[in-house]
């Protein structure tokens, strides 16, 4: 028998997924019910707050999911890694949905009139990367402003490339990001060891 929280579970999940795809205001309760298996009522149950609470809830998971990731490949591979491998799983996305896929939490991030609290999570959750890309930065001998500023401007070009390449079905903005931002970090790392 199933627990309790598989549900709750589900929902959150499925609605990662479809707002990753759609947005938040693209997606309503009922795909996610239906995209979760969720049994009927059960949203107001786990989520007294509507659709509202959960875009929060799956912002948050979103963004504790790819920072978790980003946490370990900043800790295996260091910062050009990292960059690289966040292009490749942002692009990866994109292929296989046929250019649907997007980002969850930057979905959240745009979805203020509709749930607040999924905009409060998404820069929460772009907060948390950008200080764990600017502390791999550092640890590779960038100094701390300059990392700071390099995180920043890697996940906004990241962002902005997966917006590109949605719109214009290539990956071509994905590809250019990828290799010229990666060139760039290893080109400083490079002058300051």
């Amino acid at each position: 028998m199933a627990r309790r929280s598989d549900a709750r579970e589900r929902m959150v999940g499925s609605a990662v997924r479809l707002f990753r795809e759609r947005g938040v205001a693209g997606t309503s309760i009922a795909d996610v019910m239906a995209e979760g298996h969720a049994p009927r009522g059960s949203l107001y149950h786990y989520f007294p707050g509507g659709k509202a609470e959960l875009a929060e809830a799956a912002t948050a998971q979103a963004g504790r999911a790819m920072g978790a990731t980003i946490s370990a490949l900043a800790a295996e591979q260091g910062p050009v890694g990292t960059f690289v491998a966040i292009v490749d799983f942002f692009r990866e996305q994109l292929v296989a949905t046929g250019f649907t896929a997007g980002c969850p939490v930057a979905a959240g991030g745009l979805a203020e009139a509709e749930a607040p609290g999924a905009r409060v999570a998404a820069g929460e959750a772009f907060a948390s990367w950008e200080a764990t890309l600017a502390a791999s930065l550092w640890q590779h001998g960038i100094p701390a402003e300059r990392a700071d500023r390099l995180a920043t401007l890697g996940l906004s070009t990241v962002q902005g490339a997966l917006v590109l390449a949605r719109a214009q079905r290539s990956t071509r903005a994905l590809d250019r990001v990828r290799e010229e931002f990666s060139t760039l970090l290893r080109d400083l790392i490079d002058q300051v060891a």
